[in-house]
């Protein structure tokens, strides 16, 4: 039998032993944190894109650059306001019709109608002319295309809706198609022998959500499960000296951070979150807790993230001593207890975080011990991850640490207008910036927005990302690497850099 694992829970699911899988349907297991909430590519769109079930107009390749996907090449007229994609010829979805520009409309439109990165974008309208779908926007738009290639714009069949619009049913056209959907927590796909890039490998598929990461680790161990995505670091130590396991490793996008609330009493002048962040110890935490002394992150955007890197050292990110005098200036004293008091009220703070990334309560506990040598008081409240933009909307939110992916789409500009925005009331974004705004940055990604040519980008980026590290909105801890503990009798195993893609229709079983 094979045990399926859900929330810490053991369900006996009368399944073929390993062995006889392959031989029979060959169905391939995979584990990862992430719930489905439905259907709907609003919610859960990207656990379907990465099953492959479902596609967009616009592709990445293995690169992370721009590719064709449903639409095989676009334009953009002289003036920036037009925009044209081009459909692929032959593309069907999984219930026999075809990948119309109608069909794809239908998607967008739903797509633009409910809160996501789309609607960051200024369109007007959008058309079907042919074989053609035409967008036209209120001003130039750069980032459109990167937008398009997000799992919130996930293209289904006319029939995934019902009479007002909303999405029932998944009917993508990718080389997968459901079986079997049962949210919160398992998803079952079988091959589409009719994709038009060909019938892939594997005949079947399913998907886990498990949120406990030491869950995770005992199905890759017990052979439960043949990939399992997000492992802590005591997991992926005595996971490597499994011999039935391959582990894999790919720096990503996504910066682990601190979200502050730029509104709060204690938070409203830059100098107290110079100081918070130049309280943390980023190597001891990258090499001590996430095992890897390399992801240590003194500024948002990594390398791979091109002119918006700015080359800092965590190395020399830390000075405690500093951090203390930058409080002082404050007003902030060291009271009988060791800890600090302004006014006869203590610096006190709570921060949430969420344990579906395993990592993140470990770099909590640090920063709380970290912080108290600085004489800030720290509480650690562990939760869902829900709660930090519930936060965010209600006010009530003082520190979130989370892990922020700026490849949500293959252009950090996409996540950044979302967000820090240009619009001039914006005050942030569920999982960016908070009561706080910058003039000047606001009107640098208000260019940048607009512009269609590399060297405004090259200009302005290194801008942005300098004032956010002077005024620390958005404290950065270490970057984040996906890790995988992998089956070995699978071949052709990768991880996407952008995590839009689990490749499974690029494996096949060992013979």
């Amino acid at each position: 039998m094979k045990r399926a694992f859900a929330a810490g829970v053991t369900l006996l699911l009368a399944l073929p032993t390993a062995s006889s899988l392959w031989a029979a349907d060959q169905r391939l297991d995979i584990v990862a944190p992430w719930e489905i909430k439905s259907a709907n590519p609003a919610t859960s769109g990207y656990v379907f894109g990465r099953m492959r079930v479902a596609e967009t107009l616009v592709d990445t390749d293995a690169d992370g650059q721009l590719a064709p996907g449903l639409a095989t090449e676009w334009q953009v007229s002289d003036n920036g306001l037009t925009w044209r994609f081009t459909l692929r010829e032959g593309a069907t979805f999984h219930d026999g019709s075809a990948v119309t520009a109608d069909a794809v409309l239908m998607s967008l439109e739903a797509a633009l109608a409910k809160p996501g990165i789309l609607d960051s974008a200024p369109i007007r309208q959008m058309s079907a002319d042919g074989r053609d779908v035409v967008i036209a926007l209120d001003s130039p738009f750069s980032p459109l295309p990167a937008l398009l290639a997000h799992s919130t714009a996930l293209i289904l069949a006319e029939a995934a809706f019902d009479a007002q619009g909303d999405v029932v049913a998944m009917i993508g056209s990718g080389p997968y198609q459901v079986e079997e959907l049962s949210p919160p927590q398992r998803l079952t796909v079988t091959r589409f022998d009719n994709y038009w890039g060909g019938a892939p490998a594997i005949a079947s598929a399913s998907y886990l959500a498990v949120s406990r990461g030491e869950t995770r680790a005992l199905m890759a161990e017990s052979g439960d499960a043949d990939i399992v995505f997000t492992l802590d670091p005591a997991s992926q130590a005595r996971l490597s000296r499994n011999a039935r396991l391959t582990l894999h490793s790919e720096p990503l996008p996504r910066t682990i951070m601190l979200k502050l609330n730029a509104g709060h009493a204690l938070l409203d002048d830059a100098r107290a979150r110079q100081a918070l962040s130049m309280a943390i110890d980023r190597q001891g935490i990258a090499a001590g807790l996430l095992r890897t002394p390399e992801a240590a992150a003194a500024e948002l955007f990594p390398a791979s993230l091109g002119p918006w890197h700015l080359g800092l050292e965590a190395s020399t990110a830390q000075d405690v001593e500093g951090a203390k005098v930058l409080l002082a200036e404050l007003g902030w004293q060291t009271g009988s207890n060791g800890m600090l008091e302004r006014d006869g009220e203590p610096f006190a703070l709570t921060l949430r975080t969420y344990a579906d990334r395993p990592e993140l309560p470990l770099v909590a506990t640090a920063l709380q011990s970290q912080w108290q040598e600085i004489g800030v008081a720290l509480e650690v409240a562990v939760t869902n991850a829900s709660e930090i933009p519930s936060g965010h909307h209600d006010d009530s939110l003082e520190v979130g640490l989370s892990g922020r992916n700026y490849g949500l789409v293959p252009n950090p500009l996409g996540s950044l207008l979302d967000d820090i925005g240009s619009d001039p009331d914006a005050m942030g974004g569920d999982w960016g910036t908070m009561n706080w705004r910058d003039e000047d940055v606001a009107q640098w990604l208000d260019t940048l927005r607009q512009a269609t040519d590399e060297q405004t980008l090259t200009d302005l980026a290194p801008l942005v990302a300098e004032r956010l590290h002077q005024e620390m909105p958005l404290i950065p801890i270490a970057w984040y690497q996906q890790t995988a503990a992998v089956n070995q009798q699978l071949e052709g195993f990768s991880i996407d850099p952008l995590e839009r893609s689990y490749r499974i229709d690029q494996l096949e079983w060992a013979e």
